[in-house]
């Protein structure tokens, strides 16, 4: 019986809110991570919400010809 509320809990957590996924995450050049972004990220969205964000880095990269 705990292993249905194990399941329940996890699957209600994919499906909630905002949360898009890590491929989603990732395509759009964002990271997932557990907690809290670091220092020079900002969160984007969420990978699965509440628990993993996604994370952007606050400048863009460039690149030096």
């Amino acid at each position: 019986m705990g292993i249905l509320w194990f399941i329940f809990i996890f699957v209600s957590l994919i499906g909630h809110g905002d949360a898009h996924g890590p491929e989603s995450c990732n395509h759009a050049g964002g990271l997932c991570r557990v907690g809290n972004c670091v220092s020079g990220e900002y969160l984007a969205s969420y990978c699965f919400e509440p628990i993993i964000l996604c994370c952007r880095c606050l400048l863009p990269t460039t690149t030096k010809s």
